[in-house]
């Protein structure tokens, strides 16, 4: 399976979170094709070890971690467990998040605080102790997963969209501080990709509307100018840029991929 594309990452060393499924897998999966050394982190073992197994005919070294990411120290347990078993720590990919949609007025303490711990602690943490590691060194990349839920307001999930344009916020501070020691710092804005979290999204809004996922699912497709969800593949694509040497020059920014739906 040693299907090397460009080894655009050989050489590198990345920590993802969230790296068992969606997204993060596909992500993992193109920085292995790449030639990129992992720590994949999720909360379950069964579905790293999923994940490990599927990774491991690309040649390059996959270490996993169980862990709550917005445990009490586990952003600087897991960067130290990087550099531990790479020696160093040049990519981090934050993309462990949690989705809680509800209509406004029924949001409760709980789901906020967990929102919160998850997409915005978590991933501010994290920056903190690779940046303490990467900024000595004079190179980083970083990339957080944020959504279009970051850049716009959305129906039924105001505090998805409150940590999600957190994480764009988080992103350009950070970008501003480092970038003259040879870290960047962006973020990856997806629309609607086929995942977990997209089902869970139609599900919340049928019950708050009255009606169906299959007909929330058609109206979300009318809003989108391609047509249709797109595939967590393509999101990795666009990690692999923001990862690689070629994106030097990109910092600070949050890069909407989503077929289109800003212009519906």
């Amino acid at each position: 399976m040693q299907d090397r594309r460009n080894g655009r990452l050989a050489g590198n060393s990345a920590l993802i979170t969230g790296a068992s499924r969606g997204i993060g897998l596909a992500i993992a999966r193109e920085f292995a094709r790449e030639g990129a050394d992992l720590l994949l982190v999720a909360t379950r073992e069964e579905t790293l070890a999923a994940a490990r197994q599927e990774l491991a005919g690309f040649g390059t070294r996959i270490e996993t971690r169980a862990a709550d990411v917005a445990g009490s120290g586990a952003a600087a347990a897991l960067v130290t467990a990087a550099v531990t078993a790479f020696g160093k720590l040049d990519i981090l990919v934050n993309n462990a998040g949690v989705y809680v949609g509800k209509p406004f007025l029924e949001y409760e303490e709980a789901d906020v605080d967990r929102t919160l711990s998850v997409n915005v602690k978590a991933p501010m943490f994290l920056m903190q102790a690779a940046l303490a590691h990467m900024a000595p060194r004079g190179y980083g990349r970083i990339i957080n997963l944020a959504s279009t839920a970051g850049k716009w307001a959305s129906r039924n999930q105001a505090v998805y969209n409150l940590s999600k344009h957190a994480v764009v916020g988080l992103t350009r501070c950070a970008a501003l501080e480092f970038a003259q020691q040879g870290v960047t710092v962006n973020a990856i804005c997806p629309g609607l990709v086929r995942t977990d979290m997209a089902d869970a999204l139609e599900q919340n809004n049928a019950r708050a509307a009255g009606t169906t996922p299959e007909s929330v699912h058609g109206e979300l497709l009318r809003r989108i100018a391609q047509g249709r969800f797109l595939e967590p593949g393509e999101c990795a694509h666009l990690a692999v840029y923001m990862a690689s040497p070629e994106a030097a020059g990109m910092t600070g920014q949050s890069v909407l991929i989503d077929g289109g739906m800003v212009f519906v």
